[in-house]
């Protein structure tokens, strides 16, 4: 008995030793040295999709913020997540910046450069594959009221991705941490507004994690949550565990989104007027 081994290159024949009812024993497999050097010029060629991420705060007069680029549709958004978790309870903030334009190849090298950073490290950034943990760039710069412009550059002096954060984003002055809401309780603003905050959201789980740590959601609603696929889902479950709890609960679950997503509270107390 022998085996048909397809590979994208080809075929060969594996000689099969023994066979059980659920396996098949290769004592001598055919060892291909091309497979495995084709193999590795594909990983090193794809064309690939990608997402940047940033995670920043405010330091006193300092800005302090790390760069992912993290491949579409893989599990390293939620790997990144979990990692930057306990950063995100001292005052961090996820950013979701604009992706760059068409694809990028894996395992590829990118400088990053901002104009107005103290120090970047490392200099560069390589977008990896899905198995492994996405590397990152660190940027320290001066809290002077200025947008933060950014790009990555490729190998080849070209630049694949540009983007700015405003001043008003990252500013203290802009960004304080409490809103006075137009006499809404909790409660109806989080109903009210129920629909525009599930589009709006960028990631509910600094939400739940607030919450979470505080008692107001239990660790079965916490799973829920987490367990969505997407963004929509995840602040649909957030809200459908919040809303039932009372006006405590309501009114740290706003507490949170005025933390962690102060722009779109701020303009959603603006429309309830």
């Amino acid at each position: 008995m022998k085996i048909l081994h397809v590979e994208e290159h080809g075929v060969s024949l594996e000689e099969v030793h023994e066979v059980t009812r659920f396996h098949a024993k290769i004592l001598h497999p055919k060892f291909s040295a091309i497979s495995v050097i084709l193999s590795y010029v594909f990983s090193w060629n794809v064309d690939v999709h990608c997402d940047v991420v940033l995670y920043m705060a405010v330091k006193k007069e300092t800005v302090i913020s790390r760069l992912y680029l993290l491949l579409r549709n893989s599990s390293q958004k939620e790997a990144v997540q979990e990692r930057e978790k306990n950063q995100m309870s001292q005052g961090y903030s996820e950013f979701l910046l604009s992706s760059p334009n068409g694809s990028l190849k894996l395992n590829s090298w990118f400088a990053f450069k901002n104009p107005h950073s103290t120090s970047i490290y490392p200099e560069k950034i390589q977008l990896l594959p899905a198995d492994t943990t996405p590397s990152c760039c660190q940027m320290i710069m001066g809290n002077t009221g200025v947008d933060i412009e950014m790009e990555l550059i490729g190998e080849d002096e070209r630049t694949v991705w540009k983007s700015v954060v405003s001043k008003d984003v990252y500013s203290n002055d802009s960004h304080p941490i409490s809103l006075t809401l137009p006499g809404i309780p909790a409660e109806e603003f989080l109903k009210k507004h129920r629909a525009i905050l599930i589009q709006g959201v960028k990631n509910p789980m600094p939400i739940a994690d607030d919450l979470s740590s505080k008692g107001m959601i239990g660790d079965e609603e916490y799973s829920r949550i987490k367990a969505e696929t997407t963004e929509q889902d995840r602040m649909r479950e957030l809200l459908r565990s919040v809303l039932p709890k009372g006006p405590e609960v309501t009114g740290a679950c706003l507490k949170a989104l005025i933390e962690h997503e102060y722009h779109l509270v701020k303009h959603l107390s603006g429309s309830s007027t």
